[in-house]
């Protein structure tokens, strides 16, 4: 009798913990976020406009690229007026002596994740040859192991300065992260992961340009779980048939950005490993939203197509 009142209470209560974990599992079809680059072209028209039809369409989190000339008090009473929150940023900060000022206006606004760049001298400048249109990709000069830990080393310290603020520095991806590094075996995404702090840099995850670059995204979870804890969601065509010895830079225009839901990438598989991956933020993004004329129509899309994956 004993040890079926131990099995009993054995097996209630895991199902006590199993229900307290289902409850307290993330509705994400209850946060969806936007990045607003994917409507970029609206915003310059009607900043105030567009953020109302953002908040219309049922987006509850943004992630800013710009503040519309608002200041920070300003920003967040926008948001407050919609019912948008804004977890993080893509208008990060810039090192310098107003580090400080920008960061406090960071916390103004809400953001919980942010960049710090080097100030334009420290940059450097020009941008290089200019790429004749349609012209293929050119390889790029092998980053050494050695800089990209360098750069790895000013995240966490930037991380440190953030921290004071209640912030994470994040590190976003496009497809040239996962081009090899000098040692030939290496890429740089491989040691932004392993050199810096977690407690300190989230990482972004562009899902989209991740696996365009033909990364296993399920794979970069089991490997490095917790870590991802921001997603740009973008979907895209044409990624199964490209050969698989282009770079990662070369596989970039043999792909066509879509609304999420009509592409190659498998978002239910994803988001199924959320909490492998530590996801507590994600928006979507398509960044040629407004070649098809109507940005806003481009975005309804991959909202209902995101909904219909998350049901």
């Amino acid at each position: 009798m004993k040890k079926s009142r131990r099995e009993f209470l054995k097996v209630s209560g895991s199902l006590l913990a199993a229900g307290r974990a289902l409850r307290a599992a993330p509705g994400w079809k209850n946060q969806m976020g936007l990045e607003l680059y994917t409507v970029r072209n609206l915003l310059d028209k009607d900043f105030e406009g567009t953020i109302a039809r953002v908040a219309e369409l049922g987006f509850r989190e943004v992630e800013p690229v710009g503040y519309g000339g608002l200041d920070p008090r300003q920003f967040r009473a926008l948001l407050d007026k919609y019912g948008l929150r804004a977890p993080s940023t893509h208008a990060g900060a810039t090192a310098g002596p107003d580090l400080e000022k920008e960061l406090e206006g960071h916390r103004i606004m809400g953001f919980q994740y942010t960049e710090v760049r080097a100030a334009p001298a420290a940059r450097g400048g020009g941008r290089g040859p200019v790429r004749p249109a349609g012209a293929p990709p050119q390889p790029r000069p092998r980053q050494s192991v050695e800089a990209v830990k360098r750069a790895a080393a000013q995240h966490n310290a930037n991380g440190k300065l953030t921290g004071k603020f209640g912030m994470k520095i994040l590190i976003h991806n496009h497809t040239q992260e996962f081009e090899l590094l000098d040692d030939g075996k290496t890429t740089q995404y491989d040691v932004l992961l392993a050199e810096t702090d977690p407690a300190l840099v989230a990482m972004q995850l562009d899902i989209g340009w991740a696996s365009v670059a033909g990364q296993n995204i399920l794979e970069m979870f089991r490997k490095n779980p917790g870590r991802f804890e921001l997603w740009h969601v973008k979907d895209a065509i044409g990624i199964k048939g490209i050969d698989p010895t282009l770079t990662p830079d070369q596989r970039r225009p043999k792909t066509t950005l879509v609304p999420v839901g009509q592409g190659e990438i498998d978002y239910k598989a994803i988001f199924a490993q959320a909490a492998q991956a530590g996801l507590k933020h994600f928006c979507i993004e398509q960044d040629n939203a407004a070649e098809g004329g109507d940005a806003v129509a481009a975005t309804k899309a991959s909202y209902d197509g995101l909904i219909r994956i998350l049901s």
